[in-house]
C-alpha cells in the first residue's frame, strides 16, 4: 500500500501540531487575549481537526482493505482545512499583538 507513507507523515505532523495549540492556548492566557477574541476558538477548532486527522490517519496505517486510501484522503484534507485554521489563527494574533 503506497498511500501508507503519506499517512505516517500526516500523523506524525498533526500530532505535533496538535502539541503547538496547547502552547498556543498557554500563550493567549498569558496574555490575556483569550477573553477578548475569538482566537482561542478558532485555536479549539485547529486542534479537532488536527485530532481527527492523527485518528484517521492512524486508522488509514492500521487498515488492511480498501478504506485505507479513504481514510488517508479525509486525513489529508482536514489536516489541510487544520493548518488553514492555524494560519488564521496566527493572523489574529499577530494582529492583536502588534495593533
Amino acid at each position: 500500500m503506497e498511500g501508507n507513507n503519506k499517512s505516517t507523515h500526516i500523523l506524525n505532523t498533526s500530532a505535533n501540531l496538535f502539541g503547538l495549540c496547547f502552547a498556543v492556548f498557554t500563550y493567549l492566557k498569558v496574555l490575556k487575549l483569550s477573553t477578548s477574541t475569538l482566537i482561542d476558538e478558532f485555536t479549539a477548532v485547529a486542534m479537532l481537526m488536527f485530532m481527527f486527522s492523527c485518528t484517521t490517519s492512524f486508522l488509514s496505517i492500521r487498515s488492511k482493505t480498501k478504506r485505507s486510501q479513504f481514510y488517508e484522503k479525509i486525513a489529508d484534507y482536514v489536516f489541510m482545512a487544520g493548518m488553514a485554521m492555524l494560519f488564521l489563527t496566527t493572523v489574529f494574533i499577530v494582529f492583536k499583538v502588534m495593533v
